[in-house]
């Protein structure tokens, strides 16, 4: 059988793969609804519900050189991991940061791993197609404004006198001393470096907006704004991220099912969980960050055996084209979204972004 699939096709699918599967707007979601409003031989070519067709397993083929590119951004982090990892059981136990974390992102795979492969094919039967995807990704929207919307509510509870806080704490926020400490300690759930310039409930000050802001380490040095920076920021938040405990960890990574759905965003679900379960904005990103390494590059992988058979016959040059433009897509975007996130920024955009794309694609498939 020989496969259709033009170069143009292949390059632009890979960099919308790329992009998309990054920022909050569902990879799958686009990669479905692009091809139907385009139209013509982009329909029948890239249509991922279509019995024998390749672009699904090309698709989602992608996904290696998508997990290259965020791998490769964040590899002294993944060292860091995967040493705390076999540490762990060289040791035998689970005591460091590292090693804890470790073991929450490997827990927190295994249900999105399960229901990715007894539901993957049922899931995209029935609802792979543009009309439904249109929905779940206006849905993602709402996703995304109703996330940013309890997130302002919560932080406005603790800013207004008088008025007991919500039981979910807020990261960032000053908690009460437990029971038995001493006045003025730090919250035991809050270890790691702060950054020097931090405010209480969220926020940069103005004159920090132009970068992410000066880290104080452990030792008392500041690291000036920049990759240096970038590096401490993410180990103090995987402090953070490693004291949530395993079943809450497990709980927000379980989120991803719902990115079976096309349209939904895995980045976007489990960041949205993670902020309802009082982690900050940017350690959810970042926890959905390290959770989607793992779990894309497995589903990548699982599909190589498809490309390199009959399905992938005839598009061995578009695949490594798309891979490409797949790879550094992926990696612009985690650099760009780090450091939008480092700077307080809001999911907003991206829920406008998603709910006007997603109706705008209904009304038009409906009507034409």
């Amino acid at each position: 059988m020989t496969s259709h699939m033009t170069y143009a096709e292949a390059m632009v699918v890979g960099l919308v793969q790329g992009v998309t599967e990054l920022f909050p707007v569902s990879s799958l979601g686009h990669n479905v609804l692009i091809p139907a409003l385009i139209g013509g031989s982009w329909a029948q070519d890239l249509n991922v519900s279509a019995p024998e067709s390749p672009y699904l397993a090309f698709i989602v083929g992608l996904h290696v050189a998508t997990a290259a590119g965020m791998i490769l951004y964040f590899w002294r982090d993944w060292a860091r991991l995967i040493a705390g990892f076999f540490s762990s059981l060289r040791e035998r136990r689970i005591a460091t940061a590292d090693q804890r974390l470790a073991w929450m992102i490997i827990l927190a795979t295994i249900p999105v791993g399960i229901a990715g492969l007894a539901l993957e094919h049922a899931f995209r039967v029935v609802f792979s197609k543009p009309i439904p995807t249109s929905l779940f990704l206006a849905l993602n929207g709402v996703m995304l404004l109703w996330g940013e919307r309890i997130r302002r509510s919560r932080l406005q509870s603790l800013a207004t006198p008088g008025k007991a806080p919500l039981s979910v704490p807020v990261p960032g926020a000053v908690q009460p001393p437990e029971a038995g400490s001493a006045p003025g300690a730090e919250p035991a759930s809050a270890p790691g470096p702060r950054p020097a310039s931090a405010p209480e409930a969220g926020g940069w000050p103005a004159g920090q907006r132009e970068g992410p802001p000066t880290v104080t380490l452990d030792d008392g040095r500041e690291v000036n704004p920049g990759r240096d920076a970038e590096i401490a920021r993410a180990i103090k938040a995987d402090r953070r991220l490693s004291a949530m405990g395993f079943g809450q960890a497990v709980l927000i990574g379980a989120a991803q099912i719902g990115a079976l759905l096309p349209g939904i965003s895995r980045d976007g679900i489990v960041t949205v969980a993670g902020m309802l379960r009082g982690i900050s904005r940017e350690d959810a990103v970042r926890y959905s960050f390290l959770l989607s390494a793992p779990v894309i590059l497995a589903a990548g992988v699982l599909k190589i055996p498809d490309l390199t058979g009959p399905l992938g016959a005839g598009i061995g040059g578009q695949v490594i084209a798309g891979s490409v433009l797949s790879f550094v897509g992926a990696y612009l975007s985690v650099r760009f979204l780090t450091r939008y996130f480092a700077k307080d920024r809001p999911l907003t955009p991206f829920g406008i972004y998603c709910l006007i794309a997603g109706l705008g694609s209904f009304i038009y498939l409906v009507a034409r």
